[in-house]
């Protein structure tokens, strides 16, 4: 946890991620904006060909805590999605349990500069966080190569034609992968993931997200 946050949590009464509202220790939320979280169905979603699912919708509340995560500096903020993924997750989610075996959770991988200057990767923080809750192996075994471009800002178009740059597999590939992201949108960089994941040997790949737009 960076610093200034943990002195902030120290000096000052814990604020609502979504609305600076006061909220009681230990909860990110308000209640009133915990409610207004946008609960998405139990099934899973095909986008791109990756099977994926997400416990709630990319608006609202859940848009403020990604943020919080990814621009300002809120790591602690990963468990509380992974609690999310875990408590709302289909019983059983045939991605995280099933006769052929647990899978291995994999994380999108962050383009090396943008890791330099963010300080982590907002999805290996929240597959960490599930791996802890769940005993399911973690393994980082995606880098994204080439042009350092965020998704955020590219309209629809350029979001389905992939990632720019590329995404590898380093090491061995598992050969049941559970990919890990904070949001998904058109699904493309998931897309990507499972591609090189295939080609270097993986059989089933599916993937799991904190949220994912509405309509997708």
């Amino acid at each position: 946890m960076p610093l200034l946050e943990l002195l902030g949590g120290l000096l000052a009464p814990p604020l609502c991620w979504s609305c600076a509202g006061l909220v009681a220790r230990g909860e990110l939320l308000c209640r009133g904006c915990r409610l207004a979280l946008h609960r998405l169905a139990a099934e899973p979603v095909r986008l791109a060909g990756v099977r994926v699912w997400a416990p709630v919708a990319y608006s609202g509340p859940a848009r403020d805590l990604v943020r919080a995560l990814k621009f300002r500096g809120a790591v602690h903020v990963a468990d509380a999605m992974a609690a999310q993924i875990v408590a709302n997750a289909p019983e059983p989610l045939p991605e995280l349990d099933s006769a052929a075996g647990r899978p291995t959770l994999v994380p999108v991988p962050l383009h090396p500069r943008r890791l330099r200057s963010r300080g982590y990767n907002q999805a290996a923080a929240i597959a960490d966080a599930l791996s802890r809750r769940t005993s399911i192996p973690l393994t980082d075994c995606l880098a994204r190569t080439g042009l350092s471009i965020t998704q955020m800002g590219r309209n629809r178009a350029e979001r389905k034609s992939g990632p720019v740059g590329s995404i590898d597999v380093v090491g061995i590939a598992p050969p049941r992968v559970l990919l890990v992201d904070d949001v998904v949108t058109t699904g493309a960089t998931l897309a990507a993931c499972r591609e090189a994941l295939a080609a270097a040997g993986s059989l089933e790949i599916a993937a799991v997200t904190f949220a994912r737009t509405i309509g997708r």
